[in-house]
């Protein structure tokens, strides 16, 4: 397959920070444990749909293998969607409309703009126009719920649209909505409470936050009309951050307890926010290099021979208490966390 342009362009060189990893924590040897771990999963729900954090793992394998030139594994997870083409599979390709279920479109869309396959930009521009066919009379998609997981969901699938397309108005509709969420969910701290009547920091959910507009900057032309204020916002969060890291690397389940225990999935959306500023220019605080350098670091110690990421909080629907989220399951290989490592992991490479 002929190669193509990685979807978010890169400097020429990787800070001194980024570089020269102990035995053992290379991106590119985790990437590829993780990647391949990924690879070989069969799909939780066959014939029904591909869940979202399927879909966060797979683009992330699919970003990594292509960054590492590794023409196998790339081959082995294109392949991997080819099942979801027969008739079996054909709910998962009109998802039903909910962000978790319409990201599916961010796969195939991906998969096109590696290969130029057609049918797979077909069906992922039919799922991202999807998302806007109803809107709200401000003009975000009524998928909106104003849980701020939604804000990596919607970004994704719009901002990889745009990739796919050279189509302003995916990148447009991604930052209509972006906004719309930092006025109305970010705090006068930066950080952001899970959902109305979650008024909790948890990890995950300010990770997809910060990984949801770290996609949508990359995304968006410099010279975009929304894209000073979720600039100030994406800058705001990670500033807070920085303060709020663990002498281990780590971030905590409820980010403002520090005796809460360190969660990986949320460690891993925040370096992999860090890494993509660095590299771009949107940070030029050297702090922010050294916090994702000690992230990754402590991630790698989560990470076990077969690419099973540990302690990683369990799917969370909002609570109302702090305890509730305190008392989540810690669990391991699953792909809430196993998806963070892979984007940043492809990041961190040459």
């Amino acid at each position: 397959m002929p190669e193509h342009p990685n979807p978010i362009s890169q400097p020429d060189s990787l800070p001194a920070e980024f570089r020269d990893w102990p035995a053992g924590s290379s991106p590119l040897e985790i990437g590829k444990r993780v990647a391949e771990n990924f690879a070989a999963r069969p799909f939780g729900h066959p014939g029904e749909y591909v869940y979202y954090p399927e879909v966060c793992a797979w683009h992330g394998a699919l970003t990594f293998a292509e960054r590492a030139g590794d023409g196998t594994l790339r081959e082995k997870l294109i392949r991997k969607f080819d099942p979801l083409l027969t008739p079996e599979w054909a709910p998962a390709l009109k998802p039903q409309a909910h962000v978790d279920y319409r990201v599916f479109g961010a796969i195939p869309l991906e998969i096109f703009r590696q290969t130029r396959n057609p049918m797979c930009l077909e069906i992922g521009r039919r799922i991202a126009d999807a998302q806007w066919a109803e809107s709200t009379p401000d003009g975000i998609s009524a998928d909106a719920r104003y849980w701020i997981d939604d804000m990596y969901m919607i970004t994704l699938l719009q901002a990889q649209a745009g990739r796919a397309t050279g189509d302003a108005k995916y990148a447009d509709r991604a930052a209509l909505a972006m906004e719309a969420y930092l006025d109305r969910l970010q705090q006068p701290n930066g950080l952001f409470f899970h959902a109305p009547g979650a008024r909790f920091y948890w990890s995950r959910g300010n990770g997809w936050m910060a990984a949801g507009a770290a996609e949508l900057l990359s995304a968006l032309p410099v010279d975009h009309p929304r894209r000073a204020r979720i600039l100030e916002g994406y800058r705001r969060m990670l500033r807070t951050l920085l303060g709020l890291q663990g002498e281990d690397g780590l971030w905590r389940q409820l980010l403002d307890v520090p005796e809460a225990w360190p969660e990986t999935s949320g460690t891993g959306m925040f370096a992999f926010a860090m890494i993509a500023g660095v590299r771009r220019g949107w940070l030029d605080d050297p702090a922010y290099a050294a916090a994702a350098r000690n992230a990754w670091r402590g991630l790698v110690q989560y990470i076990d021979e077969s690419g099973d990421v540990r302690e990683v909080c369990a799917g969370t629907p909002k609570g109302d208490t702090a305890e509730y989220y305190l008392a989540r399951p810690r669990v391991a290989g699953d792909l809430h966390g196993q998806a963070p490592v892979l984007w940043c992991a492809s990041e961190l490479l040459e």
